[in-house]
């Protein structure tokens, strides 16, 4: 699977994770030059608290373009620090 935005790879891996039809990507896939930490937060019942990335490609920034579980919950330990991306922010295939 890759992810790209603007013709740029942002990520790329055949060992993602699929969650509730996200691709999780393993952290070291991501390439983080790109991307920049978030305020935003968010949390799911199961999976715990997430945190977000903001990215900037070519001059062009996207808010919240992914985000990630620096500390899951049990049930969701396998994708822990693992990132996964909007759909409709970027392109994955």
């Amino acid at each position: 699977m890759k992810v790209s935005l603007n013709g740029k790879t942002l990520a790329e891996s055949d060992a993602t994770v699929v969650v509730e039809g996200n691709h999780y990507f393993p952290p070291d896939s991501v390439k983080s030059e790109f991307f920049s930490d978030s305020n935003t937060s968010s949390v799911c019942p199961w999976k715990g608290t997430a945190s977000y990335y903001n990215a900037s490609i070519d001059g062009t920034s996207v808010k919240d373009i992914a985000w990630y579980y620096p500390a899951a919950y049990e049930k969701a330990k396998h994708i822990e620090g693992y990132v996964a991306f909007y759909k409709n922010k970027v392109t994955i295939g």
